[in-house]
């Protein structure tokens, strides 16, 4: 994990991790962060904007009007709180 998550988002990363089951293995997490899945914030409190190439493929991907949007809480932590 980066020197940067350490203490209460070292914590609080665990705890997200330890209630949900990740369709990619959690290969966000493996990278130190450095492979995330390509989401943007759009102002919605527990969604992001999914950019990936194959949304449709993620259990965490939910279509919204032609669009789709991400609600994995890790992703949402790291984008909203770290800015990741």
């Amino acid at each position: 994990m980066p020197k940067e998550f350490t203490g209460k988002y070292k914590k609080e990363i665990e705890n997200i991790i330890g209630k949900i089951q990740c369709p990619k293995a959690f290969r966000c997490y493996a990278s130190d962060f450095d492979d995330l899945c390509n989401a943007k914030d759009i102002g919605i409190e527990s969604f992001l904007l999914c950019l990936e190439e194959k949304p449709e493929d993620c259990k965490f991907s939910v279509p919204m009007q032609g669009s789709y949007l991400c609600h994995c809480p890790l992703r949402i932590y790291l984008c909203k709180k770290l800015r990741k």
